[in-house]
């Protein structure tokens, strides 16, 4: 008895020690590589490792990390770096990382990739996490149209492409469903981390008339919403809720839950679940809408919205996604 006892006292030690050993197996790596906006661009960037950050704090099953790119040349490397250091999934936050991620992707065909912003990646290794912003920017543009006195608006955008584009398209949309003879200036700042500039485009719109400006710009926009308040006019914000950045004029904010897209695919690939290809994140399943900070937003205004945004869920509106059937976007000229 008293052997049967004492291998019975050790069996449980053995195993009281093989459960760290068990856990550390267990825990799921998610690297993150950021554009060149940084990790504190109060937009895109800043949501998916806010939304990583919070995934980890409620399930320690996951190790999150990031790592931050201050120019093109580092994409490949920061990507190279989380596969020397074996992460169990890599999120690159972007379309400008499409390239680099592609062929890290080919190269290594067991390693995990997520892309947000881009759809080109057709390998069985990427999922590209995609958003509907056009119909997020056309509830916007709503706003915008409805609340402008002087019918003029500006646009800055941070880059032209297919994917930023749909930005424009859809706010331009919006102000003009509301407010047909609406002025819309545009501006594409050809950089999402030039404060400065995002600053100086916005004081020139304001110099021609314009009252209500929307930025979808990561780090650029910051300085287009810093003009905007200090001139004392309505800014509207994109991907998160901006509104803390100038909480007197920010009307509202294009929301994109890039967070949300960045926990789901890393608890796919926990649960051994990870698909390939492309998850579409819109109105009708809430991955896309409106900020929930609303007080600025008059109530007739509001409703309208909340009317305009049912109406696209039923496929009642359609809101355009291509240049040529929105003559008045002219940034892809």
């Amino acid at each position: 008895m008293k052997k049967i006892l004492s291998i019975a006292l050790v069996l449980c030690m053995v195993l009281a020690f093989a459960v760290p050993s068990a856990f550390a197996a267990d825990t799921v790596k998610i690297g993150m590589v950021t554009d060149v906006g940084g990790v504190n661009d109060k937009s895109f960037n800043q949501t998916s490792w806010e939304g990583l950050q919070a995934l980890a704090a409620e399930d320690d099953t996951f190790e999150v990390a990031y790592l931050e790119s201050k120019t093109d040349a580092d994409y490949q490397t920061n990507i190279n770096t989380f596969i020397d250091e074996e992460y169990d999934l890599i999120i690159c936050v972007g379309y400008m990382l499409a390239d680099a991620t592609r062929e890290a992707a080919e190269d290594n065909p067991d390693q995990l990739f997520a892309i947000i912003d881009d759809s080109s990646i057709d390998l069985p290794n990427v999922a590209c996490l995609m958003f509907a912003q056009e119909q997020a920017s056309y509830l916007v543009g709503l706003v915008a149209g409805s609340v402008t006195q002087s019918k003029t608006v500006g646009y800055v955008q941070g880059m032209v492409s297919d994917s930023m584009n749909l930005f424009g398209i859809g706010f331009i949309t919006g102000v003009q469903e509301v407010c047909p003879d609406a002025t819309v200036l545009q501006y594409n700042a050809n950089n999402f981390g030039d404060i400065a500039g995002g600053s100086t485009a916005a004081k020139d719109m304001i110099t021609k008339g314009a009252d209500v400006i929307y930025q979808a710009a990561g780090g650029t926009g910051i300085g287009v919403i810093n003009a905007c308040d200090e001139e004392g006019i309505w800014a509207i914000g994109v991907d998160t809720d901006q509104s803390s950045l100038a909480p007197e004029h920010v009307i509202t904010s294009a929301m994109k839950r890039v967070d949300v897209a960045s926990q789901d695919i890393s608890k796919a690939v926990a649960a051994g679940e990870f698909a390939a290809g492309v998850h579409l994140y819109d109105l009708s399943n809430g991955g896309v809408d409106l900020a929930p900070t609303r007080d600025n937003i008059p109530a007739d205004v509001l409703e309208l919205v909340e009317n305009a945004k049912a109406a696209v869920i039923a496929g009642d509106v359609v809101v355009p996604t291509s240049v040529d059937d929105c003559p008045a976007f002219t940034l892809d000229d």
